[in-house]
């Protein structure tokens, strides 16, 4: 039997964590995804789970360690956030090639430097070619569920790929919502028991991990995660079948909010969306036709979910909470616009960075891009296509 209590979203991943009870949690502490693993320890140590929890002393560690006991056949987990994250690197490409399902929630928080703790997506935007799903919640309900959802999808014979599933920091992670808990029998059926084919430890069926792998097979093993990453894409859709079937909550790769009608549409990330939503609430009322378009899933890529949902819109503002630096614009950006190049859909699109290092954004922002829209769709074209919204002149 469910039941609501109030959790932030740090909190959720925790319990959820809880209910997973995957054999290995290796985890190192960073602002702001400490409370993950400490609330997470407080259930190791109060022995009401059975996980091996390694405390490290680096997030490189961490995810080595993460590498080594999912290797060895053990369900695997681990948290970090921004520097550490970027710390992780050589492991995390690692992890990937090594098609190691290691679920690994992150806390979504600037990079350094100047040094910063609060909220922007380049951490885990400057992981997306790295060969890990990544997931984006909006609220700490979705952190829960898919932090549960992605055990099913990183196990999944035909995917076998490591998930990131990514909150807000702090306007996500510390904020306390209402958030319905599952029963813990229910969740377990649900991830059922994991089972690795090849595991690092089986004596009579020694392998190895991790060769050297030169000009001979390396192209074929990266085609081979290429693979399982489309694969990925006719999978997910199964497992969130299953979960509906189990929880009630429908997930897709995309949430449309009012967009069967709307002229003009914002596509946004994560907790941003929920603004969005507000102010599209209000022009609604003043019979101004907007919507949004929230991608859910970022890695795989769902080109063709993206690209209906925009079928009909005349002028699309897409808004990053990270800059690629590539003078063209920010990652979502550049990989809707370029979704769309053929795909016969073309509205006038344009490109709004927000958001870094936590400054925030209100709804005199989004309602300033809205106005901005219906401008474009006046003029038949757009004046600037990359924009910096709040950020002083």
């Amino acid at each position: 039997m469910s039941k609501k209590i109030p959790l932030t979203g740090d909190q959720a991943v925790a319990y959820a964590m809880k209910q997973i009870e995957p054999d290995v949690v290796a985890a190192y502490p960073i602002t702001p995804q400490t409370e993950i693993v400490m609330n997470f320890s407080s259930y190791v140590a109060n022995g009401q789970i059975s996980t091996e929890l390694i405390p490290v002393e680096s997030e490189h560690s961490a995810m080595s360690a993460c590498v080594g006991a999912a290797a060895a056949g053990a369900r695997t987990m681990t948290a970090t956030s921004a520097n550490g994250l970027a710390l992780m690197w050589e492991i995390v490409y690692i992890a990937a090639s090594t098609r190691l399902p290691i679920v690994m929630p992150v806390v979504n928080r600037a990079l350094s430097g100047p040094i910063n703790i609060h909220c922007d997506h380049s951490d885990t935007m400057g992981c997306r070619d790295s060969g890990w799903i990544q997931i984006y919640c909006e609220n700490a309900q979705e952190v829960y569920e898919n932090t549960i959802l992605a055990i099913r999808i990183a196990e999944h014979k035909k995917i076998l790929l490591p998930v990131m599933v990514c909150q807000d920091g702090f306007i996500t992670s510390h904020a306390v919502e209402g958030v319905e808990l599952f029963d813990d029998k229910k969740v377990k059926d649900f991830i059922g028991e994991y089972k690795i084919d090849n595991p690092l430890l089986d004596v009579d069926n020694p392998v190895t991990y991790g060769p050297l792998d030169l000009q001979d097979y390396y192209f074929e093993h990266k085609r081979q995660q290429g693979e399982a990453m489309k694969n990925a894409l006719t999978v997910i859709p199964d497992v969130s079948k299953d979960f509906e079937k189990t929880f009630g909550t429908k997930y897709d790769f995309i949430e449309e909010y009012k967009l069967n009608d709307a002229e003009i549409a914002i596509v946004a990330l994560s907790s941003t969306a929920g603004t969005v939503k507000f102010v599209v609430d209000e022009l609604r009322a003043k019979g101004i036709k907007a919507g949004l378009l929230r991608p859910r899933i970022f890695r795989p890529f769902p080109k063709e979910k993206i690209t209906k949902a925009l079928k009909n819109i005349k002028a699309v503002a897409i808004l990053d909470r990270s800059e690629s630096f590539s003078a063209e614009g920010g990652p979502l950006y550049t990989d809707i616009k370029a979704a769309l190049y053929d795909s016969g859909v073309k509205p006038l699109v344009s490109n709004y960075i927000y958001g870094l290092g936590g400054r925030d954004i209100f709804p005199a922002d989004i309602n300033k891009v809205y106005a901005d829209l219906q401008d474009v769709v006046k003029a038949g074209k757009v004046k600037t296509a990359l924009n910096y919204l709040g950020s002083r002149e």
